[in-house]
């Protein structure tokens, strides 16, 4: 990161305001639109652009300033080297998934490949012949915080071959 960078991530007005209501206290999204009132969405957003900034960490247990970041780039004076860049895959499935739990679906085609793709690989072994019933009790489980409903993901697991269907008995190819 840089000075640049930094300034960048704070230079929209809605940002800093998250940002201020982090160094403050709030630690989840709703906290933070109690405090600011933005609406939601927007909350979202600058909390993740704050995030891939490097200025807000996201551990799981809440919202928090990096202050030793913050005063590592201050010392430095401008360029700071990056932090080693995550695994993209864990980031994606660090999103998504909650205690082993889907929270939503991604949006983006590739995203929700890669969580389709953990899902199939944690419920399915490869050849083994499965009942829809049996598809369908192996989803609900991924889908108990209400984050997608089962059948959804049944279909998305099929239009993205990997699982493949003939007659109600479905298996990973």
């Amino acid at each position: 990161m840089t000075a640049q960078a930094l300034a960048g991530a704070l230079a929209d007005d809605r940002r800093r305001a998250v940002f201020a209501a982090i160094v403050l206290g709030a630690a989840n999204i709703p906290e933070v639109v109690a405090r600011t009132g933005l609406p939601g969405r927007d909350v979202a957003n600058a909390v993740r652009r704050l995030v891939t900034a490097d200025v807000v960490t996201d551990d799981g247990t809440g919202l928090r300033i990096d202050g030793d970041r913050l005063r590592e780039l201050a010392r430095a004076g401008g360029a700071v080297s990056p932090p080693p860049a995550a695994n993209p895959r864990e980031a994606i499935l660090r999103t998504f998934l909650r205690d082993g739990v889907l929270t939503r679906l991604p949006a983006q085609r590739a995203r929700r490949r890669v969580l389709l793709e953990h899902i199939t690989e944690r419920s399915f072994e490869p050849g083994a012949r499965y009942p829809e019933r049996a598809v369908d009790d192996a989803l609900r489980a991924w889908c108990d915080s209400g984050g997608a409903d089962h059948v959804t993901l049944r279909r998305y697991l099929v239009d993205d071959l990997l699982l493949a269907r003939d007659h109600g008995v479905y298996w990973r190819p």
